[in-house]
C-alpha cells in the first residue's frame, strides 16, 4: 500500500462523500480502489456511527475499516452557514458527489437537485436510499433487513417447511452501493461526451428485486409464486447440497448435459432410463427420491474424493466453506481477495477487489482516514489560512 497518488481508471475523478454506515460508503471505497480521490466528510467529533461499531483492536473499528479505505477524512459540521459553504467550494472543484440521506435531508441543506444542477451542471451526483425519492414509500426509513422482506428477496429464500430467510451479508446495502458505483462510472461517460452531468439513484429494494433473476421470470410467465426450495435449486434436480461421508459436498449439473455427466461419474446413467428421473420436469416431481438414492452413493466417499472425482469428470462441484476455509483456499489467495491495510494502529484485513483490470487495476493507496485526519490539508488546498482553520475549529465547524 502506497500514499502516492492513484493511477486506477478513476485517477483524477474527485469524489465528496456524504455517506455512513455501508450503503454509500462501499459505493465510494469501491470508486476510490480504482483511482478516484474520495472526500469522505463527518460530523466533528462523531463521525461515521459504524467507527464505533463492531470489534475494536488498537482502538479501530474492522467493521469500519471494511468500508472505508482509499479515503480522506473531512470533518465539517453542515448544520453551520460556514459548513455548508465550505461544501459549495468543495463540490464547485468535485466530479461527484454520493449522499445516502433520506428524501429531502440533502434539500434542507440547500443543496435541492435543481439547485445542484443549477451551480454544477458539470455534477454527478449520486443517490442510495431505501425506497427510492419517488412514490408512497420515498420518507420511510430502510435498513437492509427491511429490503430483504420487501423486496421479495426473503420470501424466496429458506426451507420449504420454514420460515422466509434473510441472507447473513447486509446484501441490500452492498447491491444498492455496486449498482450506484456502475451508475456514477456510466453518467462520467456521458459527461465526457456532452459535458452536462446527472443525478443517479439507486434503492434497496430496486437493488434486491432486480437481482430476482428467473424467479421473476417464472412469475411473470405464471402467475405462480416460486416456493421456496432451500439449498435446491427451484428449476432443476439434481442440483444443491449432497451428503459425503465427511460433510456436504456442492454440486450443480445445470442442464442435461451436465446430469449425464455427474449420473456417469456416479455409475447410474441408468438412472435416466427411470420414468421418474428421465428429464428434469420428472426429476423436480421426484425429487427426494432421487435424492435418497444419490446420497445413498455419495456418502460411501469422502468430500475431497468427489470433488477431485466429480471435477474431473466436468461436473461443477465443490466445498461448503466457512469463513477460514475460504481465505485459506488456494484460488482465493492467487487472486488476492484479503489483503491487509497498513494502519498506525498495526494491520486490519479486509476483503479485496473483485473487479480485476489488467492495465489499471483496483489499488490499495490510502489507509482508512483517522476522523478528521485530512481536514486541514484539504481545506488547505481551498486557500483557506491557518489562521482561518484555527477560527473554524474553535467554532465546532471543522
Amino acid at each position: 500500500m502506497t500514499d502516492s497518488q492513484p493511477y486506477g481508471s478513476l485517477a483524477g475523478i474527485r469524489v465528496i462523500d456524504l455517506t455512513r454506515v455501508i450503503s454509500g460508503p462501499f459505493c465510494t471505497q469501491i470508486l476510490g480502489d480504482h483511482g478516484a480521490d474520495v472526500i469522505k466528510v463527518e460530523s466533528p467529533g462523531k463521525g461515521d456511527v459504524v467507527r464505533g461499531q463492531g470489534n475494536m483492536i488498537n482502538g479501530e473499528s474492522w467493521y469500519f475499516a471494511q468500508f472505508n479505505r482509499n479515503k480522506r477524512s473531512l470533518t465539517l459540521n453542515l448544520r453551520s452557514d460556514e459548513g455548508r459553504e465550505i461544501l459549495h467550494r468543495l463540490l464547485a472543484e468535485a466530479d461527484v458527489l454520493v449522499e445516502n440521506f433520506r428524501p429531502g435531508v440533502l434539500a434542507r441543506m440547500g443543496l435541492d437537485d435543481d439547485t445542484l444542477r443549477e451551480r454544477y451542471p458539470q455534477l454527478v451526483v449520486g443517490r442510495i436510499n431505501g425506497f427510492g425519492s419517488t412514490g408512497p414509500y420515498r420518507d420511510r426509513p430502510a435498513y437492509d433487513f427491511i429490503a430483504q422482506a420487501m423486496s421479495g428477496f426473503m420470501g424466496v429464500n429458506g426451507p420449504a417447511d420454514g420460515e422466509p430467510m434473510r441472507a447473513a451479508p447486509p446484501i441490500s446495502d452492498m447491491v444498492a452501493s455496486q449498482n450506484l458505483a456502475f451508475g456514477i462510472c456510466a453518467a462520467l461517460v456521458r459527461r465526457e461526451r456532452t459535458g452536462q452531468g446527472d443525478i443517479v439513484e439507486t434503492a434497496l429494494t430496486n437493488g434486491l428485486i432486480a437481482m430476482l433473476g428467473y424467479l421473476a421470470a417464472e412469475f411473470f410467465a405464471t402467475d405462480r409464486l416460486p416456493a421456496r426450495t432451500g439449498n435446491d435449486h427451484p428449476m432443476l434436480y439434481p442440483y444443491g447440497l449432497f451428503k459425503a461421508s465427511d460433510g456436504e459436498v456442492a454440486i450443480a449439473p445445470s442442464n442435461d448435459t451436465m446430469v449425464e455427466r455427474f449420473l456417469g461419474a456416479l455409475d447410474r446413467l441408468d438412472l435416466l432410463d427411470d420414468a421418474r428421473f428421465a428429464d428434469n420436469a420428472r426429476r423436480m416431481a421426484n425429487r427426494d427420491a432421487l435424492r435418497e438414492i444419490l446420497n445413498g452413493i455419495i456418502e460411501t466417499r469422502r468430500v475431497d474424493d468427489w470433488i477431485e472425482h466429480l471435477n474431473r469428470a466436468g461436473v461443477p462441484c465443490g466445498r461448503v466453506h466457512d469463513l477460514r476455509e475460504t481465505f485459506a483456499d488456494p484460488q482465493v489467495r492467487a487472486h488476492e481477495m484479503r489483503l491487509e491495510l497498513e494502519q498506525a494502529s498495526g494491520k486490519i484485513p479486509v476483503t479485496g477487489f473483485p473487479v480485476k483490470l489488467r492495465e489499471a487495476p483496483a489499488t490499495l493507496c490510502h489507509p482508512v482516514p483517522r476522523l478528521g485526519e485530512h481536514t486541514r490539508q484539504l481545506l488547505g488546498e481551498l486557500g483557506l489560512a491557518e489562521r482561518e482553520l484555527d477560527d473554524l475549529a474553535a467554532r465546532g465547524v471543522i
